[in-house]
């Protein structure tokens, strides 16, 4: 498991992430707006993230292009997305980024998920040939709030690169218990999204990693037994933001290890 971040959550400076990146002993990031507040990926300084980057041992996890966000029923808007999406399956060929990160379109209720597995069929295609992995994240605010309905959505894919971006926050202020919602995608994670909260007042309140009610480093130690090797995306909400993003960046990577020391010395 390799800790990292999704640097907008405190800066879209590159300079400035790359340092946080660096402080905090993460070992890579996540990208979603760099530079100024329009700057989405794949709409961004392309050289300055190669070069930056190059010049580091950091690992470039994943970006996060504004793909599959509206309502699916708004078709016509989907398949400009599909059209669009080259542009970030490029950009991560050339910047050397293994992963693009999506949701699985805007939360509607009633509806199909035959449309959302068809743009998802489409997407995947095209990932398939460029070799860069799709990461579909649950999440309240999509149409699949939970593990469980992201893997149903999954079984409805055939293509190899369509996978998980596993967001225990997401599946338990949707209700679900994130015990339950990994199980549902045991095999199907390729990465995972890391804040933690609980409700207070009948409302979601965040909280430092561990202090919250995901219950993290059951969550690590499932996610080793099923194998998972990669990233683990902190995201930071606590104000202020860079000294919560230290604090949890640490507890994280202690965590990661402890689980780490536990799983080989089950081996033996």
């Amino acid at each position: 498991m390799i800790p990292v971040w999704l640097t907008d959550t405190v800066t879209s400076d590159l300079n400035r992430a790359i340092h946080y990146t660096q402080l905090w002993g993460l070992h890579g990031m996540e990208l979603r707006t760099v530079g100024g507040p329009d700057d989405r990926v794949p709409f961004v300084n392309e050289k300055q993230i190669r070069t930056q980057i190059e010049g580091t041992d950091l690992l470039l996890s994943s970006v996060v292009p504004s793909v599959f966000e509206g309502p699916v029923s708004d078709r016509a808007a989907w398949m400009n997305d599909l059209l669009r999406f080259e542009d970030t399956l490029e950009l991560c060929q050339r910047v050397g980024c293994p992963r693009v990160t999506i949701a699985p379109f805007a939360a509607e209720p009633g509806r199909s998920m035959e449309p959302m597995a068809e743009a998802l069929q489409r997407a995947g295609e095209k990932a398939d040939e460029h070799d860069v992995l799709i990461a579909v994240r649950n999440g309240p605010e999509t149409a699949c709030p939970t593990g469980q309905a992201l893997a149903e959505l999954l079984g409805r894919v055939d293509a190899s690169s369509v996978r998980a971006a596993w967001n225990p926050v997401g599946a338990l202020r949707a209700g679900e218990d994130p015990t339950e919602g990994l199980m549902a995608l045991a095999g199907l994670v390729t990465l995972v999204r890391c804040s933690d909260g609980g409700v207070e007042g009948g409302r979601w309140v965040e909280r430092p990693l561990g202090d919250g009610a995901v219950g993290w480093r059951e969550q690590l130690e499932q996610l080793s037994a099923q194998g998972f090797r990669g990233p683990i995306s902190l995201e930071i909400y606590q104000e202020p933001r860079p000294k919560h993003g230290l604090r949890s960046a640490t507890t994280l990577i202690q965590m990661v290890r402890d689980v780490r020391a536990e799983a080989v010395s089950g081996d033996r």
